[in-house]
């Protein structure tokens, strides 16, 4: 018998968060009315992450140990976790426990409400500053020139239905956000609010790096506004070069001595003018290389190990 609901967790260097992670979650589904699986994705882990979820036993929870072949990111795991999951619901949880158990009850019952998407929202009180100043710059921006229904305080987790999975899982776009992918499908969702808690342990791997990736490609993958900046800006700048070109022609034909030799002026407008073209090129090549990536169709992930650990089999040991 299918699950009610599968549980993506993914996984990279949390050894310390394992023990804790595997219990809350076995713990959790004990005498609930809903049959879970939770599929433990290793996204490429260098410490014994993986070695300690093969020594686990689950008495409440059906559990699928993922091992990808190499480190792919978060959202790569997660396609890896959708690409296995069997569940009628299917919903991330963080491996580092920052977001509690009560969420999945939450999400369960609001999705059976008739939603084929809930998303999950994380409330801001204990945001940093610098989290949620990033945050609703991007939201703002992305709102405006990608996905218009995008939330204010962005997307920090979701609950699909099986139909949304099959979907997903057809079309894996290895460059794109899945959370992004999820919200611009279109179909009927709503959104939860939910307070998260503080990393207890471990280091987070959501570094500055990673943000930018995440600006960068949800930009690409979902707006033409960045090409479109570079030929606005572009534009204007041969408008005022010819304008430009036409005041001082006119100023040489009324007086020859008109202007004297300027190379600092030269040099500056050679550097500004370079400076522009690089970023446009810049730009372009983005959209080029996710074009070329997706007309290559490289697996967005590769599934070196997969173990499987049902209750049938936790009973016989």
């Amino acid at each position: 018998m299918n699950p009610d609901i599968s549980i993506i967790t993914a996984l990279y260097n949390e050894s310390d968060n394992v023990d804790d992670l595997c219990e809350t979650l076995d713990t959790y589904a004990k005498d609930k009315p809903y049959k879970i699986e939770v599929l433990f994705v290793n996204d490429g882990s260098v410490d014994d992450t993986f070695e300690k979820l093969k020594k686990k036993n689950f008495y409440h929870i059906d559990a699928k140990l993922i091992s990808l072949s190499k480190n792919y990111g978060a959202h790569a795991a997660i396609r890896a976790g959708l690409s296995e999951a069997s569940g009628k619901y299917t919903m991330i949880f963080s491996g580092d426990l920052q977001q509690p158990t009560e969420l999945i009850g939450r999400l369960y019952d609001t999705i059976r409400e008739g939603y084929e998407i809930v998303l999950v929202q994380k409330h801001n009180d204990k945001v940093g500053k610098k989290e949620k100043a990033f945050s609703h710059g991007f939201s703002k921006l992305f709102r405006k020139y990608a996905i218009k229904n995008f939330p204010p305080g962005g997307i920090n987790n979701f609950m699909i239905t099986e139909k949304v999975r099959g979907i997903l899982n057809k079309n894996v776009e290895a460059n794109t956000p899945i959370f992004m992918q999820v919200l611009d499908m279109g179909f009927k969702s709503t959104m939860i609010e939910c307070v998260f808690h503080e990393r207890k342990k471990g280091k987070s791997k959501w570094t500055l790096s990673k943000k930018i990736k995440l600006f960068v490609d949800s930009f690409v993958a979902f707006s033409f506004a960045p090409i479109r900046a570079v030929t606005i800006v572009g534009g204007v700048l041969s408008l005022a070069g010819i304008i430009y070109a036409i005041y001082i022609l006119i100023r040489k034909l009324l007086d020859f001595n008109a202007f004297a030799a300027g190379w600092p002026t030269l040099i500056a407008v050679l550097l500004v003018g370079f400076g522009i073209t690089n970023i446009g090129i810049g730009i372009v090549a983005e959209y080029l290389w996710r074009t070329f990536d997706a007309a290559r169709n490289r697996p967005a992930f590769l599934i070196e190990e997969v173990i499987e650990k049902t209750l049938d089999q936790a009973g016989e040991e």
